[in-house]
């Protein structure tokens, strides 16, 4: 039994597919069109180099915080608001004082997080 896609059988689908492929890429070809090109690597450098940079508790700002991953802007303003409070961190362990900054957290904060 045959089924019809659009006018066309299933065994006659394929050799289809085939052929408008090659076709295709024979007009790439002869028009001189590139096949692919690469993304621009300049962006994707500088934004690894500034997401590696480990942000200063003591010295980072609100904003500055929040760019660290599971830190949004009110545990931002806890970091900030205790560092005003008891003076500037001795040990990254201190930021389990902070209510929303747990174990799990600070493992994930650890590398990215500096004094």
């Amino acid at each position: 039994m045959r089924f019809l896609i659009n006018g066309l059988t299933l065994r006659g689908a394929a050799p289809m597919r085939r052929l408008a492929f090659t076709l295709m890429l024979g007009m790439l070809l002869v028009t001189g069109a590139p096949l692919a090109q690469a993304a621009p690597e300049a962006p994707a450098a500088s934004a690894g180099a500034a997401a590696s940079a480990p942000v200063n508790l003591n010295t980072a700002s609100a904003e500055e915080l929040q760019a660290l991953r599971g830190v949004g802007p009110k545990t931002a303003e806890l970091i900030v608001r205790w560092r005003e409070e008891e003076g500037p961190f001795q040990s990254v362990e201190q930021l389990l004082a902070i209510k929303g900054i747990g174990e799990k957290t600070l493992a994930r904060l650890r590398d990215q997080i500096t004094l």
